[in-house]
């Protein structure tokens, strides 16, 4: 299984590949320099297979690599999982 996490400005959203299948998003808004998760969705048929932080971890990377955005996360998911990942800290402080 292979899996590959993309941004797709044009929807405002990060998406999740599986074996070039599009199987969830990570959809985002962006305002005063702030990307702001609003929802992020995983394909039911893939639900307990850890797409979902596979997603989060990929779309937070990409945010690190691509922008010098802050992120904030009123998605529960995303706010769980960086609850969870402190060596994602410095993205909500830049």
């Amino acid at each position: 299984m292979t899996t590959e996490v993309l941004n797709d400005p044009t929807l405002n959203r990060y998406e999740l590949l599986v074996d070039g299948e599009h199987v969830g998003a990570a959809d985002y808004q962006i305002r005063d320099n702030v990307l702001t998760f609003v929802h992020t969705e995983i394909d039911p048929a893939h639900e307990g297979e850890g797409l979902g932080s596979e997603l989060a971890r990929g779309a937070l990377n990409l945010v690190r690599a691509d922008t010098e955005y802050r992120v904030r996360a009123t998605c529960p998911f995303i706010k769980a999982y960086l609850g969870r990942h402190p060596e994602y800290e410095d993205l909500l402080t830049r």
